[in-house]
């Protein structure tokens, strides 16, 4: 064999060596997922991680890049699917509002990003992705989002949390005291008081079950426990006074007595500040505690969820059969405050009648409006709750693509 043969085959031999060796390296635009049978490749997602570095985003970038290259790339499907896609206006327009959220140009932002090997057309897809699928989402869903009064104030009063708030365990007494029968207003006033010198809860509890007029006396007159912002200010400053077992004066409601005792104060959570106004409407029900008038509020508890609910019920009859009022928390009569400190929006109550007791009182409570903190802007508010449930239906129609794609190497 002669020398030349020799080399030859010496050089293919170490061509068929390496050849494997070059068949297994990958390419960085060798597929890493697989999405529908669209590709995401290695370099998509070498260029997400480094934008999110860039970005300083918390957590796995290795785990979180593959997660949101998956998810863009099932929007983006869906958009095309439906035909939906950005002007080159709003394209620009979009890239613009994005730098300017870092205080840079659009320029400024491509030179940075690029000084640190990221592509511009990876910021144009991390962009413009989620600003389609925006516009989408509010096609969509933006009819059926209601933002509701209760719920700018529960925001609010989330905004205005104290660091904790007081709690009070009470148990509660009502002697019915009709105004137009003066011998038992008599009787009434003379058992309160002899029940407001009480230093046990067991006399209070007996003696709730023996006098009291309303459904709490079958628990011995206990209550759960309830922040102390729920009770009118005055009241509330008088609970504070009071020892476990010590009960407040006698507090005269419209025909009736009312009686506290103190079974335990503790501090919560996060408390909403107390209210500037509450909300809240009465329905007069003719026959005052009569079992036919109770029935009646019972089928009005069942057909109603909001005070505007108890618009209908009271159609057809006279306009004062049924109340809508807004007062502060001092304004409000006591009786009606006691039974509005029990009760959440949408709540009911049916234990007061009016002063004659010839009508049922059924109390409803609409709302508590938080006072307004300095330079609050409603509109901006509003539309950031809007925003949020809009963000609720986006996750759920993402979860339903994902659910529905074919997903490989994820």
């Amino acid at each position: 064999m002669t020398r030349r043969v020799q080399l030859g085959r010496m050089i293919l031999l170490c061509l068929g060596l390496l050849l494997p060796i070059a068949a297994t390296a990958q390419s960085p635009f060798s597929p890493e997922i697989t999405v529908n049978d669209e590709v995401i490749t290695g370099y998509e997602l070498e260029q997400r991680i480094m934008l999110l570095t860039f970005f300083n985003s918390p957590g796995d970038l290795p785990v979180l890049a593959r997660k949101a290259l998956v998810e863009d790339r099932l929007r983006r499907q869906e958009l095309d699917r439906v035909g939906v896609s950005l002007t080159p206006e709003s394209e620009v327009s979009a890239i613009e509002d994005f730098a300017q959220r870092g205080n840079l140009t659009t320029e400024q932002l491509v030179t940075v990003l690029t000084q640190n090997g990221i592509d511009e057309e990876t910021l144009r897809d991390f962009v413009l992705t989620g600003v389609a699928w925006r516009d989408y989402v509010r096609s969509l869903y933006l009819d059926r989002v209601t933002v509701t009064d209760q719920e700018i104030n529960d925001a609010l009063a989330l905004s205005q949390t104290q660091s904790s708030s007081i709690q009070v365990l009470l148990n509660e007494i009502i002697i019915a005291a009709p105004a137009n029968q003066p011998a038992v207003v008599d009787q009434a006033k003379q058992a309160a008081t002899e029940i407001s010198q009480f230093t046990t809860t067991a006399a209070f509890e007996a003696a709730a079950r023996e006098v009291s007029a309303v459904p709490s006396k079958e628990q011995g007159g206990r209550l759960d426990w309830t922040e102390i912002t729920r009770y009118p200010p005055v009241l509330g400053q008088l609970l504070l006074t009071l020892e476990p077992g010590q009960v407040t004066p006698p507090i005269e409601i419209d025909n009736g007595i009312a009686l506290l005792q103190m079974r335990g104060v503790r501090e919560g959570g996060f408390t909403r500040a107390t209210p500037a106004s509450i909300d809240y409407a009465i329905y007069h029900i003719p026959g005052g505690r009569t079992p036919a008038a109770l029935a009646i509020a019972q089928e009005v508890a069942n057909s109603v969820d909001d005070c505007g609910d108890l618009y209908a019920i009271a159609r057809g009859q006279p306009p004062e059969m049924l109340d809508r009022i807004e007062q502060s928390p001092s304004e409000i009569p006591p009786g009606i405050a006691l039974e509005i400190a029990k009760l959440d929006p949408g709540e009911t109550s049916w234990t007061l009648t009016s002063t004659n007791g010839e009508m049922l009182l059924f109390l409803m409570v609409c709302s508590r409006n938080q006072p307004l903190p300095a330079e609050t802007d409603i509109d901006a508010l509003r539309r950031q709750l809007v925003g949020e449930k809009l963000g609720q239906y986006a996750e759920v129609l993402l979860q339903q693509l994902r659910a529905n794609a074919l997903i490989i190497g994820e």
